[in-house]
């Protein structure tokens, strides 16, 4: 980015800036090389101007630059450097240190010529010709570029700056071919949002447009650009309206921090963002991910995340389409190069955990960054290591068959600027993302795009069934007029219908989420099932139609509410002369727990039957027992005790010819059928 716009990228707001795995894009979980990291030009470590000059020119530099440099104030350097080279403008060191103050600021454009002066002054650096390729680039001078680079291969000392010149020379060669990748794409800046200052990381949810921006009065001194706030708009289509632009609450915006890249997880009550970098040196580096979650319709105060590295820039984040990985970038120590691409996961604890790096297909030695998992679970990211026209370009990453292939996404999005933070708001064809190419209003701006391609296909995912009436004889029949919900993973309703009355509904679905489906109608139970599409989602390059529809299929039979009719809880064992519930006696209750969870207007007598062998008495007192540690385990789940009734039948209910007379002519699994668990409905309350 260029001008106050790369600033919030050195601040870090935008780089610097129980579920299968199935839902994890890339299930890399190869450690990342142990290497040296190069100079990371996004994020001024580990050398830098500041400390150079600090280092090597003390003779040469007046005590106020030194205190520029050594507290990153890149725009009060550069202004200081250039009063210098007013009285000694061939100076190879102070062209070489303004050259690398516009580079940390994020504008190389600036950078080339002094580069170009220091590179003529024979100024010794391993990074000089590096970053001059870098300059060049930006300017879309590309042959100069391979020029540079070609002649800096000849002379290059350190195997870790050659590999990365060798690598950007490859990159640059490549640029013919991505150039073919044409979209017909409808590009329209975000007048009604953009201002002079920065605006950038979109996030798009509820028909919002969530973003970052430095508009506010407010400066932050050690860059002399105003502190990063988080704002949302409201949407007409792709259409902004101005209007509705509110900057959100102090529980995520606070004064004199700086805020961004904010992401909501699809059911809307998990929030993540990045924070950090309050005023004071020390405090240079306490970028991190913070989040907070939704109860009752107010929203926690955010809490900073386990995830984070204390000594790194931890941002960018977004959500898988389940909501259960988080993505982000961070420039923590071990990674490949400058801010790689990791992700986190829920644990069985509820907890994020398990960070893992994405990965040298993913990351490169230079900067990955704004992670986006769209719905076919494709990841979008920017990134200045792969090929690309110049700065941050556009990417996207494809896992197929575990082979995962990144694609530049072409001139028609990318520019030789820095064009970053791609989100979808109708998958494929519409969305948003950031860049600072030449045009805009100032620092980065805001972009809609149409993609109106010919090889685009959209899919389309529908729940659809029929609701039936379970008959005495277990048959069933259609039953219509049904009350059917869909609610998410969290139990939050997503949709209810009414089936018609030939028993049919349907609900339009999303992929890679899990769901449940409860069915009521009164006088019968309520009926429960989980449904989930993780995994079964089909790729965009497999369709063959513009407009797909993928239909799951998944009925509802409802039970008649008969009192006194007697249920059979099945798998509900015990061990011998016990009354301890087990644990896979504990698993069938819980279902029984759920059922009167569901039904709430029920109360029920839990009986306990054994089979004729053993006296009578004994087997009458164990069965109560028994039924009475069953209704004590449902009670500690949270069922209230006044609507259970625990009764031990013993042998006095045999179901079967096997009295005390006929034990010992009677199978083992004929009295497997007497010594069972059931319960029946006593009470039925309709209102």
């Amino acid at each position: 980015m260029r001008k106050n716009g790369f600033v919030l990228m050195l601040i870090s707001l935008w780089l610097i800036s129980a579920c299968s795995s199935k839902q994890n894009f890339l299930g890399v979980q190869e450690e990342p090389k142990n290497v040296n990291r190069p100079s990371n030009p996004s994020l001024g470590a580990p050398q830098n101007a500041a400390d150079v000059l600090s280092k090597e020119i003390e003779e040469t530099t007046p005590k106020e630059l030194k205190a520029y440099a050594e507290d990153q104030n890149y725009t009060q350097a550069i202004q200081e450097f250039k009063e210098l080279l007013a009285e000694n403008p061939n100076s190879p060191e102070i062209n070489y240190y303004t050259a690398e103050s516009y580079r940390k600021l994020g504008d190389l454009r600036s950078s080339a010529p002094y580069y170009e002066k220091a590179l003529a002054a024979g100024y010794n650096s391993e990074e000089l010709e590096l970053n001059y390729a870098k300059a060049l680039k930006a300017e879309e001078k590309y042959d100069e570029a391979k020029e540079v680079l070609s002649n800096y291969l000849g002379m290059a000392s350190l195997e870790i700056y050659k590999e990365r010149a060798e690598r950007e020379l490859a990159n640059l060669e490549k640029l013919d071919s991505i150039s073919l990748n044409v979209r017909n794409l409808d590009l329209k800046p975000l007048e009604s949002i953009n201002s002079e200052q920065s605006e950038y990381s979109p996030f798009f949810f509820n028909n919002k447009l969530y973003f970052v921006s430095t508009r506010e009065e407010t400066t932050f001194d050690r860059y002399d650009v105003p502190f990063s706030d988080i704002y949302s708009v409201d949407l007409n289509g792709l259409e902004p309206d101005e209007n509705s632009i509110t900057k959100l609450p102090e529980l995520f915006n606070t004064a004199n921090v700086n805020e961004g890249s904010i992401a909501f997880s699809p059911d809307g009550n998990t929030v993540v963002f990045a924070k950090g970098n309050p005023e004071g040196k020390k405090a240079r580096r306490s970028v991190d991910l913070y989040f907070a979650t939704k109860r009752n319709g107010e929203w926690s105060n955010p809490q900073i995340m386990p995830i984070n590295n204390p000594s790194a820039w931890d941002t960018s984040p977004t959500f898988n389409q389940a909501g259960t990985t988080i993505y982000f970038a961070s420039d923590r120590p071990g990674g490949y190069g400058g801010s790689d691409i990791y992700r986190a996961t829920l644990n069985e604890r509820g907890r994020w955990a398990d960070v893992t790096n994405m990965g040298p297909q993913i990351n490169t030695a230079e900067d990955e960054v704004f992670p986006y998992v769209s719905p076919d679970n494709k990841l979008y990211f920017a990134s200045n290591g792969h090929a690309g026209f110049g700065m941050l370009d556009l990417f996207e990453a494809v896992n197929s068959g575990g082979v995962v292939t990144v694609k530049n996404l072409g001139p028609s999005f990318n520019s030789s600027s820095d064009d970053f933070g791609l989100v979808y708001s109708d998958f494929p064809f519409e969305g948003f993302f950031s860049s600072n190419r030449p045009g805009g209003s100032g620092g980065d701006d805001l972009y809609s795009f149409i993609d109106n391609s010919a090889d685009l296909k959209k899919i389309t995912y529908a729940l659809k069934g029929t609701t039936y009436k379970i008959e005495e004889d277990s048959s069933q029949t259609i039953l219509g007029e049904v009350r059917v919900k869909l609610l998410d993973s969290n139990e939050q309703l997503v949709d209810d219908v009414l089936s018609s009355r030939g028993g049919s509904y349907s609900f339009p679905i999303e992929p890679e989420k899990d769901y449940f489906l409860i069915a009521e109608k009164q006088d019968f139970f309520t009926t429960r099932k989980i449904f989930s599409t993780i995994g079964e989602g089909i790729p965009q390059e497999e369709l063959v139609e513009r407009f797909t529809e993928k239909v799951f299929t998944e009925d509802m039979a409802l039970e008649p509410i008969v009192l006194e009719k007697a249920i059979v809880v099945p798998n509900i064992y015990y061990d011998l002369d016990k009354a301890e519930i087990r644990p896979d006696a504990a698993v069938e209750l819980d279902k029984l727990v759920q059922l009167l969870k569901d039904n709430p207007n029920i109360s029920i007598e839990l009986s306990s039957h054994t089979d004729a062998r053993a006296p009578d008495d004994y087997n009458l007192n164990l069965s109560q027992r028994r039924a009475q540690a069953a209704v004590d385990y449902i009670a500690s789940q949270g069922i209230e005790r006044d609507r259970l009734i625990a009764k031990g039948y013993g042998e006095t209910q045999l179901i079967n010819g096997c009295t005390n007379e006929r034990v010992d002519e009677c199978s083992e699994e004929q009295h497997q059928q007497n010594r069972r668990t059931e319960f029946k409905v006593t009470e039925y309350n309709k209102n």
